[in-house]
């Protein structure tokens, strides 16, 4: 089954069409620049041009960089102040004229991981990070999402943890992969603390260079690397449409 899932970030929103029953895109996703300021309906029409982009009816999925309950955006530590508040399952469904499902991109990222990628068939309390423009988490217990955790706004000594160890603050500040995997050990172990996890994976745009920090983290917990890459959001939005896993992840869905 053929499902679109749309992943929107903070500097970039990609989509495509996923075979969910493989968890894999069935063509090269299509990719542009998120717009500023990214208001919502800036953002909706963005997606809207993605959309153009497939041939891909029926219900789709959204992953968003805020929390989101019934629909409604909560947060918006990345993107324009005017989310907090909205209701952008309505505005989709209603620009779009299709279902949709829209669920916090962590979520949506490590649904796909724990489905397809390094968490698959890992018991226990599983943990994802995403490191990007921000810091994104995503928390399953044997195999069922917590939906909604915000660990990249961890207070750590008067500073939030995206603000300190985020893949942006490595490149904006030039820190040497020794000093930043330092600054992202510090949050695995004030997570570790709270939680005690099994197993941390370390999904975004920067996993693809995992071998140059992994290596490098102090923590007790085993750290491994998103499988899925950069792609991880796009699968797992387009998993949260699909209807068997859609109720595991506080979305917003057409009646």
């Amino acid at each position: 089954m053929s499902v679109l899932g749309i992943d929107v970030g903070g500097t970039g929103i990609k989509g495509a069409p996923v075979d969910v029953a493989a968890g894999r895109l069935l063509v090269e996703r299509h990719k542009i620049l998120t717009p500023q300021p990214a208001t919502p309906e800036a953002i909706a029409a963005a997606i809207a041009a993605i959309v153009l982009e497939f041939d891909t009816p029926g219900r789709m999925g959204v992953a968003v960089p805020a929390v989101v309950k019934d629909g409604v955006t909560h947060t918006a530590a990345n993107i324009d102040p005017a989310w907090i508040g909205c209701d952008i399952g309505g505005l989709l469904r209603t620009s779009l004229n299709r279902p949709v499902v829209v669920l916090n991109d962590a979520d949506a990222a490590g649904l796909a991981e724990m489905r397809f990628g390094a968490g698959r068939d890992r018991r226990g309390t599983v943990i994802m990070l995403t490191l990007g423009t921000g810091i994104g988490s995503a928390v399953f217990v044997d195999g069922a999402l917590v939906p909604n955790t915000e660990f990249g706004h961890l207070d750590l000594g008067g500073q939030t943890a995206e603000r300190r160890a985020s893949a942006l603050v490595r490149k904006n500040e030039g820190l040497s992969w020794q000093k930043w995997a330092a600054r992202l050990s510090a949050v695995l172990g004030a997570i570790e603390d709270l939680l005690w996890p099994d197993l941390f994976i370390i999904g975004g745009g920067i996993s693809r260079r995992h071998e140059k920090f992994l290596p490098l983290l102090e923590c007790r917990t085993p750290v491994v690397p998103a499988a899925l890459g950069n792609d991880a959001g796009i699968v797992g939005a387009a998993l949260a449409a699909d209807g068997d896993i859609a109720a595991s992840a506080d979305a917003a869905m057409s009646p």
